[in-house]
């Protein structure tokens, strides 16, 4: 079995890394478009262009399912895609709205995720559906994709969005961006046990195994 995974960068490699303890039978290809970064702040059409245009090995290798490890491109892309190829399997990322919305005791979350993913439509739908009733900060994140991606994480600048989310009362920390899976353990401790900080990945495991039963 060969499953795809498509990133802008380097988070695309966080979440290649679960699946191959999920399967290890399966081999795991990865492409990213690391000329285009960062995709946050990109127009829909070019991220659109650009994530069709990384994607065409994995469509070569007919890769059984392709992810999209990247909650832009998902945001702005999963839909032309599935139109694109009806025939292939995609799973996309999205922000954990909905897993945020439940686990909040104080009714107040943050979502960290690109300037293009927090504009999408369907980030908006996700918000409409499943954020009634809680507060949901959403941060300037917007130069975190490209400190990561380049090994240039400025800690204050962490640090003080982070500080400042839990003092502003979230007690759940999404991370929209598969990018920020990397410093995940650093911002879980910045948190000093405030907030939960959670992110997709053991998702994507429970995706690949549904989608592949429907076969």
């Amino acid at each position: 079995m060969k499953l795809g995974v498509f990133d802008s960068g380097i988070g695309g490699e966080a979440v290649a890394a679960a699946l191959r303890i999920s399967f290890p039978n399966a081999t795991v290809i990865t492409v990213n478009d690391r000329t285009n970064l960062p995709y946050g702040n990109k127009t829909p059409s070019e991220v659109i262009q650009f994530t069709n245009a990384a994607i065409q090995p994995l469509l070569k290798d007919a890769c059984e399912v392709i992810i999209l490890a990247c909650n832009t491109a998902t945001a702005l892309a999963l839909e032309t895609l599935r139109a694109t190829y009806p025939q292939q399997k995609f799973i996309g990322i999205e922000p954990m709205i909905k897993t945020a919305a439940a686990l909040t005791d104080t009714a107040t979350i943050a979502v960290c995720a690109t300037p293009a993913t927090l504009q999408s439509a369907r980030y908006h739908e996700l918000r409409a559906t499943y954020g009634s009733g809680i507060r949901i900060i959403e941060p300037d994140c917007s130069t975190w994709a490209y400190m990561i991606e380049n090994n240039q994480v400025n800690q204050d600048i962490i640090e003080g969005t982070i500080t400042d989310l839990c003092e502003q009362g979230a007690d759940v920390i999404v991370l929209g961006c598969t990018h920020y899976h990397w410093i995940k353990d650093d911002i879980l401790a910045l948190t000093n046990g405030r907030a939960q900080v959670i992110e997709p990945s053991d998702a994507i495991g429970r995706q690949v195994e549904q989608l592949l039963l429907e076969d």
